[in-house]
């Protein structure tokens, strides 16, 4: 026995009855293909069903697996009477993955429950499998976690494996809702990455394309405020070198959510199926070519970097510097900000407002190393992520004193907030993602700085050449 087959589905509340109280007929095609699922899970008879919850407890650095015999729940939470569903948890399998995980090393366990009610995002699956009158089956609920997508990649080969090994006939269910940015007048407005994200998932959802499930950048995932993608993860991971048939039974977005729901039936193995290892050759084929194609400057950072991580020391300068720098490198002192960058998130970011160092390169040196390993809002980096990291470099030109925020421009300026009495100072760098205005780069540069709203401070406006 292993996993035979798994889905793809939503929780929308809604969806049931006791919620829609009939406006859950707005979206009847998303409740035909639910019950669709309920009946072949139900033909298939499970032992066990293993489910990831976007909205059962949620580490960011630990993939939390319900403990204990049971668990209940319902849905009083949304305003519905009645409709409680209880299950009993497979033990044995719970404690086969979590083995699997330590092994692997993929930080998964029964630690940290937060609330042993079952989630809507688990309930609304059970609910309709019950109404299909599935019967004699154990639950393995799931969440999910703020690691990487080959994180959970690797989550779902260790539930895989504990299911082999225990002889279990298994169903994999991924809950989780697509795009929620999808309407201007849906519940979470519109982003022109909503429908991107949907058409794409779906696309390679309905080709059981799960190399690309790995690949989406996580920026554009928040832009369009996606919610099951990790969930659905996990479910690539478990059936990691399997083939299988498609069915995409429905998408909708008649919400401002999107719906989607997928089945695959496990048909046999099939070795040019291992997703995991693809996307890891991949990314390594792309650190390849950053490295080809960057900068002395940034080229400086990332041996900085990787010297201290890799061989624990600094580099000894001048010693070690390559022969061939450019002259500002070498001759000129100036401040510098080196950012590092993991799956297209900030990963550290430390720098100079004044030169330090003797030189330009001896201040990318020492900044880089702080930005691995004491920008206090990230843990260390670790040897096992330097191959992932994307380096920027910002060297700074001189401060301009101003006299307002009307010379401050936010893709050509940086700002440096000081408090009148000068002992506090914050500082933001121009054209970041995300800040759009004026207003908010000032505001952004006081917070950090630690300067209250109501408090008197002075501007200054900087450039910077910008090397990536």
């Amino acid at each position: 026995m292993s996993i035979v087959a798994a889905f793809v589905v939503p929780h929308p509340p809604l969806i049931v009855p006791a919620v829609g109280k009939g406006e859950e007929r707005a979206i009847q095609p998303t409740i035909d293909a639910y019950e669709e699922v309920g009946r072949r899970i139900a033909e298939i008879a499970p032992q066990t069903i293993v489910i990831t919850s976007p909205h059962a407890t949620l580490y960011a650095d630990y993939f939390h697996i319900s403990p204990g015999k049971a668990a209940h729940g319902d849905l009083s939470n949304f305003r519905a009477k009645g409709g409680r569903i209880d299950v009993a948890y497979d033990t044995a399998l719970v404690d086969a993955i979590t083995h699997e995980a330590v092994e692997a090393g993929v930080p998964a366990g029964t630690l940290g429950e937060r609330d042993a009610r079952l989630d809507h995002a688990t309930y609304i699956p059970l609910y309709f499998i019950e109404q299909a009158h599935t019967e004699g089956y154990q639950v393995v609920r799931i969440g999910l976690s703020g690691l990487s997508p080959l994180v959970h990649y690797r989550l779902g080969q260790c539930i895989a494996r504990a299911v082999d090994k225990l002889d279990r006939r298994v169903v994999f269910v991924a809950s989780g809702d697509l795009s929620h940015k999808l309407k201007v007048d849906g519940p979470y407005g519109f982003a022109p990455e909503g429908p991107e994200f949907d058409q794409r998932f779906m696309d390679a959802a309905g080709k059981a394309d799960f190399l690309d499930f790995l690949d989406f950048d996580e920026n554009f995932c928040e832009k369009a405020a996606e919610c099951g993608l990790r969930s659905f993860q996990i479910m690539a991971g478990a059936l990691d070198g399997r083939a299988v048939d498609t069915e995409v039974l429905n998408h909708e977005d008649i919400t401002g959510v999107g719906y989607g729901v997928v089945c695959y039936d496990v048909i046999g193995d099939d070795d040019g199926r291992h997703f995991g290892d693809e996307y890891v050759k991949a990314r390594q084929r792309e650190a390849q070519k950053r490295r080809d194609d960057e900068d002395d400057y940034v080229r400086l950072a990332r041996q900085s970097l990787e010297t201290y991580i890799r061989e624990g020391r600094r580099m000894k300068l001048p010693d070690e510097l390559p022969a061939k720098l450019p002259d500002e490198l070498l001759e000129r002192q100036a401040g510098a900000f080196v950012s590092l960058k993991k799956e297209g998130r900030l990963r550290g970011c430390i720098g100079t407002i004044a030169p330090t160092q003797a030189t330009l390169a001896a201040e990318i040196v020492k900044n880089a190393v702080s930005a691995g390993t004491e920008d206090p809002r990230f843990d260390p980096v670790t040897a096992g992520e330097l191959d992932d990291l994307v380096y920027d470099v910002d060297v700074l030109g001189p401060m301009e004193d101003i006299a307002s925020p009307d010379e401050l421009d936010v893709r050509r300026y940086g700002v440096v907030v000081t408090s009148k009495g000068g002992f506090k100072r914050g500082l933001l760098l121009p054209d970041l993602e995300g800040v759009d205005s004026v207003e908010d780069q000032i505001d952004i540069a006081r917070r950090k700085g630690g300067i209250r709203e109501n408090e008197p401070y002075t501007l200054q406006r900087f450039e910077v050449v910008r090397h990536l």
